[in-house]
């Protein structure tokens, strides 16, 4: 019985639309956020003086800042992801089990 539940879940179109959004979403997600984390750590590590720049008369340097929009960046994709998976990918889901458990 479940191999059969398997196959027909395997074999439905909206099975495989799903699969295809879900995992190219998560590679351009991935890429993003290896782009923004990469490119602080390659700051910290080829161009310590652009980051150490102050900021007005304050301590706060130029790398505070930045290091902090690398956190609300990883905190925004994840909530954009959340809302996608939320909205499109459940109805997907739902619609898959619709169809297959009919």
């Amino acid at each position: 019985m479940e191999d059969d539940l398997v196959q027909r879940i395997a074999s439905n179109p909206k099975y495989k639309e799903l699969k295809a959004k879900r995992t190219r979403f998560g590679w351009w997600l991935t890429l993003a956020m290896m782009v923004v984390y990469y490119g602080f750590i390659l700051l910290v590590a080829f161009d310590k003086a652009f980051l150490a720049q102050r900021m007005g008369a304050g301590v706060m340097t130029l790398g505070i800042p930045i290091g902090f929009g690398v956190i609300v960046f990883t905190i925004l994709i994840t909530a954009f992801y959340v809302n996608r998976a939320n909205n499109e990918f459940d109805e997907l889901s739902q619609a898959i089990s619709k169809a297959v458990l009919k």
